[in-house]
C-alpha cells in the first residue's frame, strides 16, 4: 500500500529522542499515545511513502515517543524528520454512538435545518472545550462541533451535516 490518499493521517515525527533511534512523535489520536496501537506505519515524505514497523513506543511527559523498524541510532533516526504518519483507514475502530473521525467529516456539506447550505467542512479545530467545524462558502465560518444542540444530524452516506446556525 503506498497511497495514502485512502489512509488516515494519525500524527507527525517531529524530533528525535536520544542516541538509540527514538523518534518524537506529534499525535493527532485521542489519548496521544493511541498512536502506538498500530504496528505498521505509512511514512510520507516528499511524495514518497515508506512502510515501518512500529518497534517499540511509549508516552513521555506531553509527547509520544517511538522506535521504528531496524533504525538504532540517532543518524538513522534524523531521516524520518518531518514525515507523516498514516495508517489505513480499516485499521481504525469503528467510533461510536454520535463520535467521528476527523478525516470523516472534511469535506461535508454543511447545511442549516432549513435547507439553505452554508459551505462545505474544510477541516477541524481542537478548542480544548469541544471541537470547531471550520465551514467554507461564502465566507468563512466557525461552528461548534457540538451534538444535539448545533449540530443536528450527521449524515456521513448522504455526505450533509444538518446544524442550528443562524449567526453569521
Amino acid at each position: 500500500m503506498s497511497d495514502c490518499e485512502e489512509d488516515v493521517l494519525l500524527g507527525r515525527i517531529v524530533g528525535l529522542y536520544g542516541v538509540k533511534g527514538w523518534v518524537k512523535v506529534f499525535s493527532y489520536t485521542d489519548p496521544r499515545e493511541a498512536v502506538l496501537n498500530y504496528e505498521n506505519w505509512q511514512l510520507k515524505q516528499r511524495d514518497e511513502v515508506t512502510s515501518m514497523k512500529l518497534s517499540e513506543g511509549r508516552r513521555h511527559g506531553k509527547t509520544v515517543i517511538a522506535r521504528l523498524g531496524d533504525i538504532n541510532d540517532r543518524d538513522a533516526a534524523a531521516s524520518l524528520l518531518d514525515a507523516e504518519i498514516f495508517v489505513p483507514r480499516e485499521a481504525l475502530p469503528e467510533p461510536e454512538g454520535k463520535t467521528y473521525y476527523w478525516t470523516d467529516l472534511e469535506g461535508l456539506s454543511v447545511v442549516r435545518r432549513d435547507g439553505d447550505v452554508i459551505g462545505n467542512v474544510d477541516y477541524l479545530l481542537e478548542t480544548g472545550a469541544h471541537d470547531v467545524l471550520v465551514v467554507r462558502g461564502d465566507t468563512e465560518r466557525l461552528i461548534p462541533f457540538v451534538m444535539d444542540e448545533y449540530i443536528v444530524d450527521v449524515d456521513l452516506d448522504k455526505g450533509v451535516i444538518t446544524v442550528d446556525w443562524d449567526w453569521d
